[in-house]
């Protein structure tokens, strides 16, 4: 009876370690998978790679921030999160909106900031899981605590889907209006900016409905981040 007890408690120990050893392995290895994406350009995500088994293919041409024109960032800021010069990875008062639109049945929105996004783009998968969403509040701690909102945002505008196989602002721009990114106008960016939730089934090329109307709600916006200095930290 008391091998028997040893047996149990010594498989429990081992279990234990081995698990401690496996998330001190994995926080490392993230850790320092983030700081190499510091300075090097995310070669391949798995959207892409998705893409890429879809047949879709890949196209992407990685664009400096200091390249991009300034009225990209200032489109996405105004599009996809007001907030992004002023938290610090989570926007909980978009959260909790979110929360209560959804709740009370309303147009199913997510309180996702840039981030958050540029997080689960880099590092992670699509789709809605618990894991998922825990391993996305993770890589966003340690990119806004290893890159900072400029890196961030940099990264971002290179990696979001901006159509079927396209990644970028900058591929966005060269299919959508046939020059790059370094001179986009607010209308332009805008547009792109406002295909990002559907990538694959909107286009700024003279869009429609609701990518027409939320392109110009962008681009009303954009002034007004701009004065009101909510785009400091990534000019």
């Amino acid at each position: 009876m008391a091998t028997s007890r040893r047996k149990k408690k010594t498989l429990s120990s081992r279990i234990l370690r081995w698990l401690l050893l496996g998330i001190l392995i994995f926080a490392g290895g993230s850790i320092a998978l983030v700081a190499v994406f510091r300075f090097v350009p995310p070669p391949v995500t798995l959207t892409m790679l998705g893409d890429l088994v879809a047949g879709n293919g890949i196209t992407k041409d990685w664009m400096p921030l200091s390249k991009i024109d300034p009225n990209m960032a200032r489109a996405a800021i105004a599009g996809e999160d007001g907030n992004f010069c002023r938290h610090h990875g989570f926007d909980f008062v978009a959260i909790e909106k979110a929360m209560r639109n959804n709740a009370a049945g309303k147009k199913l929105r997510g309180g996702s900031t840039i981030s958050q996004q540029t997080a689960k783009n880099v590092f992670l998968w699509q789709g809605r899981s618990f894991v998922r969403k825990g391993l996305e509040a993770w890589f966003t701690v340690l990119i806004e605590a290893i890159w900072g909102k400029h890196r961030i945002m940099e990264v971002y505008l290179n990696v979001a889907e901006t159509g079927i196989g396209t990644y970028g602002a900058n591929a966005g721009a060269q299919r959508y209006f046939h020059h790059d990114a370094s001179r986009l106008s607010p209308s332009e960016a805008a547009r792109i900016v406002a295909v990002l939730p559907l990538p694959k089934k909107r286009g700024a090329v003279a869009p429609r409905g609701f990518t027409r109307r939320y392109g110009a709600t962008i681009q009303r916006r954009m002034p007004i981040i701009h004065r009101a200095g909510l785009d400091s930290c990534v000019r």
